[in-house]
C-alpha cells in the first residue's frame, strides 16, 4: 500500500469520526480567477506566494474550498479542510533534447486542468496536534500579504502530502512563570512533483531526481506575549532525501543513483549526518538540507499599532549554521496600524544571498594529497544540491521566490540559476473605506548567477503590483479583486499583466 493511500485512509477515518461528533462550523469559499499578461510566465507578484495556483501567461481558473478550524480552547478537537482548483491555462515551451535527431525540440507544458490543492485532517489533544494530508501553511515570521516570503517555508509552492505533528501554538515552559514559551513541529511529506520535473526537463545535461521525501521541523522560544516587547528566537530546517537520480550527458543517460528511503535516511533527514550509498553522500551529508536561524522583536501599543523587526539567516551546511555567511538572509521591518487607515501596514525588507559562506569549498580530509593544508567551507549554493533538482515543488521555490524559481528555466535546466541575489522589497496596505482596500508591492534586485556558475555581469529585475479589493456591504462575503503588475529587466523578463477575481466567503453550522 502506497504512502498516499495510507494518508487518504487516515484522513477519511478522522473526518468521519468528526462529522459524527457534536455541532461545528464550516467555512467555505468559491470563486473564479482570470489573468492575462505579456510574457511566458505571469508577472512576479501575480504568481508569487499564492501556493503555485497561478503561474501562466493567461488562465481562467475556478476554485472551491471548505474548512473547519481546530478549537484550541478544548482538550480534544478535530479539524479538516479541502481546496480544489481547475480551469484553462496557457502553455509554455520548454527545451527538450531529441536524441534520435540530435537536436532540441519544442515541449509545450501547462498545469493540470484540475487538481487538489489541499485535503487534510487535524486532531488536537491537550497541547499537541497532528495533521495528515496536504495543508498549506504560512510563515509565523514574514507576513503573508506584504512580505517577500519566508526563506524556508514561504507558501510560494503547493503543499506536499504527509504527516506533521507538534505543539499547539506556544506553550509555557515549566518553572519560568510564563516568561518563556516554546513552540515546535516536525513532519514528513511527499511533494509528488515527479511528473512535473519529467515533463519540463531537457534530457540533455545535468540530472533529474524524482520520488524524494521532504522533512521539515521548526522550533521557537519566545518571551511573555502580554508584555509590550516580545522577543522570539528559533530555527527552521528542511531536508530533501531519498529518491532516484538519473544523470545525463549530451542527451545520454550515463548513471542512475537510487538513494535509500529507510530508517537511517529518515533519521538523518532530521539531523544532518554523513552516509548513504552514493559517493557524494559519503563525502558530505545525506540529503539536501536548507534551514534558517530566526529572530523577531515585537512591540505593540494601542495608540500606534504593532512593530516587528526580524531577521532570518539562511544556511545550507555547517558553515552557514555557524554564521559564516556574512549578511546573508532576510532583514525586515513591519508596522501594522491599530485602526483601518489609508496606510495600515508597511513592510520593508532587504534580501542578500551573495556571500554563501564564500566561494571556496575545501576540506583537508577530502583532499589529503593536496599541497593546501587546513580547511574552508563555503560555496553553499542556496536551494541547490548535487543530488536534487533544487528546493522546489512543481517549479516554484518552497523558500523565498526572490531567488528565481525553476519554472522560469525554459531551457529545461532543473536547478536554480540565479541564487546569488540581493535586493529590496516593499509592501504597503491600506483602506480607502470600510468597503475598499488596496495593496502595493515593489522590489528591485540584482542577480549574479550561482557560486558554481557566476555571471560575468549581474542581471536586474524590477517588479511592481497594485491590487484593489472591494467588499460590498450589500452582499456580505463577496470579494472583488483586481491586480495590475509588471516586471522589467533581463532576470525575469519584461512581463506586464493583470488579474481579476470574484469570490464568495461564508459559513454554516452542522449539527444544529
Amino acid at each position: 500500500m502506497t504512502f498516499l493511500r495510507y494518508v487518504n485512509i487516515i484522513y477519511m477515518l478522522a473526518t468521519t469520526a468528526f462529522l459524527a461528533s457534536a455541532q461545528f462550523e464550516v467555512e467555505y469559499e468559491g470563486g473564479v480567477t482570470a489573468n492575462y499578461g505579456k510574457g511566458d510566465i505571469a508577472p512576479y507578484y501575480i504568481n508569487s506566494n499564492r501556493g503555485g495556483t497561478l503561474t501562466q501567461q493567461y488562465s481562467t481558473l475556478f476554485n472551491a474550498a471548505a474548512k473547519h478550524e481546530l478549537d484550541t480552547t478544548r482538550r480534544f478537537s478535530f479539524g479538516f479542510g479541502a481546496e480544489f482548483w481547475g480551469g484553462y491555462t496557457s502553455s509554455v515551451s520548454y527545451d527538450r533534447y531529441d536524441l534520435a535527431n540530435g537536436k532540441f525540440v519544442r515541449n509545450l507544458q501547462h498545469p493540470a486542468h484540475a487538481w487538489v490543492q489541499q485535503l487534510y485532517a487535524d486532531v488536537k489533544y491537550r497541547s499537541l496536534f497532528a495533521t495528515v494530508g496536504a495543508k498549506a501553511r504560512q510563515s509565523d515570521l514574514a507576513s503573508a500579504d506584504l512580505s517577500s516570503g519566508d526563506l524556508v517555508m514561504s507558501g510560494n509552492a503547493r503543499p506536499g502530502t504527509g504527516i506533521r505533528a507538534g505543539l499547539v501554538n506556544y506553550q509555557n515552559i515549566p518553572f519560568t512563570n510564563g516568561w518563556v514559551q516554546i513552540s515546535g513541529e516536525i513532519g514528513y511529506e511527499r511533494l509528488d512533483d515527479g511528473d512535473w520535473l519529467k515533463n519540463h526537463y531537457n534530457y540533455y545535461n545535468n540530472f533529474l531526481t524524482t520520488g524524494y521525501w521532504l522533512n521539515y521541523k521548526k522550533l521557537r522560544l519566545r518571551t511573555r506575549p502580554d508584555q509590550p516587547f516580545v522577543f522570539t528566537i528559533g530555527a527552521q530546517a528542511a531536508c530533501q532525501f531519498a529518491g532516484t537520480q538519473n544523470i545525463y550527458e549530451n542527451g545520454i543517460l550515463t548513471k542512475t543513483v537510487k538513494m535509500p528511503a529507510n530508517f537511517k535516511s529518515f533519521f538523518r533527514s532530521i539531523i544532518a549526518g554523513s552516509g548513504g550509498d552514493n559517493p557524494g553522500d559519503q563525502m558530505y551529508v545525506e540529503g539536501n538540507h536548507v534551514g534558517s536561524w530566526d529572530i523577531m522583536l515585537d512591540y505593540e501599543n494601542d495608540a500606534v499599532g504593532k512593530f516587528r523587526a526580524y531577521h532570518q539567516t539562511i544556511w545550507e551546511d555547517g558553515s552557514g549554521i555557524g554564521l559564516q555567511n556574512g549578511f546573508d538572509g532576510l532583514w525586515g521591518l513591519e508596522w501594522r496600524s491599530a485602526t483601518k487607515s489609508f496606510v495600515s501596514g508597511v513592510v520593508v525588507e532587504y534580501i542578500d544571498f551573495t556571500n554563501q559562506s564564500g566561494h571556496i569549498h575545501f576540506s583537508e580530509d577530502l583532499n589529503k594529497d593536496s599541497a593546501i593544508k587546513g580547511g574552508a567551507t563555503g560555496s553553499d549554493d542556496y536551494y541547490n544540491n548535487y543530488s536534487y533538482n533544487g528546493y522546489q515543488n512543481r517549479g516554484m521555490s518552497i523558500g523565498t521566490p526572490f531567488a528565481k524559481s525553476l519554472i522560469y528555466n525554459t531551457d529545461g535546466y532543473m536547478r536554480y540559476l540565479d541564487n546569488l541575489v540581493r535586493g529590496f522589497h516593499i509592501g504597503v496596505k491600506g483602506y480607502l473605506s470600510s468597503e475598499y482596500d488596496y495593496r502595493l508591492l515593489f522590489s528591485t534586485r540584482k542577480a549574479y548567477g550561482t557560486p558554481e556558475h557566476p555571471r560575468a555581469t549581474g542581471v536586474r529585475a524590477t517588479c511592481f503590483m497594485l491590487e484593489a479589493n472591494a467588499h460590498p456591504s450589500w452582499l456580505k462575503g463577496l470579494e472583488l479583486k483586481a491586480q495590475f503588475a509588471f516586471d522589467r529587466g533581463s532576470l525575469l523578463g519584461n512581463n506586464t499583466g493583470g488579474m481579476v477575481s470574484v469570490s464568495y466567503h461564508g459559513d454554516f453550522n452542522i449539527g444544529q
